[in-house]
């Protein structure tokens, strides 16, 4: 009889019944599900009952683990966590130090890297990049503009809001500088500005500060 191989995937529940998937070699726990498809990296673990399908890739020291779903096309890598019951899907990115859990999901184009939290009821959809110390625990509001730019605005850790569209990272004080009347969207980008300040005036904000 061949003996059963187990790991510690450091979640407090000790060694399990684990295997090495035939695609990266990275350890996944027998209660979870990992298509022959999909990728899992040597260091990367898959844990819980956690499913990763499709051409889903985890890679790096990435974990999903709970009841987590990655599908699709979709990254995890880094040292980014996607757990509880969160979905991270189409091609979606998750990397760095990122966190996506609760009943969040994450979609499209979107990418969550950095140090950002994704969690709650959170959708992070189409062309959205959360990043820095972006905390977000509801749906966010995102507006994109004519040329596929997609402007959010969001608490971070610091208790600041900030404006994220493409690698921009900026307070409602920056964006409103940097894109300013020598901008050649100029006038488009003021009216999203304006419109996402409203949003969050008026309590329809998709972000709030998350409490850890």
């Amino acid at each position: 009889m061949t003996e059963q191989t187990t790991h510690d995937f450091g979640d407090g529940n000790g060694p399990v019944p684990a295997h090495r998937h035939s695609n990266g070699g990275g350890w996944v726990a027998d209660t979870a599900a990992v298509s022959k498809g999909a990728f899992v990296e040597t260091d990367a673990r898959v844990s819980g009952n956690a499913r990763v399908f499709g051409n889903a890739r985890v890679s790096g020291n990435a974990r999903v683990f709970g009841n987590a779903r990655v599908f699709g096309n979709a990254w995890v890598f880094g040292n980014a966590w996607v757990f509880g019951n969160a979905w991270v899907f189409g091609n979606a990115r998750v990397s760095g130090n990122a966190w996506v859990s609760g009943d969040a999901l994450v979609s499209g184009n979107a990418r969550v890297f950095g140090n950002a939290w994704v969690s709650g009821d959170a959708l992070v959809s189409g062309n959205a990049w959360v990043f820095g110390d972006a905390q977000i625990t509801m749906k966010i509001a995102s507006i994109t503009r004519s040329d596929d730019y997609t402007f959010i605005f969001v608490p971070c850790a610091d208790g600041v809001s900030r404006v994220i569209a493409g690698c921009r990272y900026f307070t409602m004080a920056e964006a409103r500088a940097h894109w300013t009347a020598q901008h050649p969207r100029h006038h488009e980008t003021a009216i999203i500005l304006d419109a996402l300040e409203r949003l969050a005036a008026l309590g329809h904000e998709t972000a709030r500060p998350m409490m850890v």
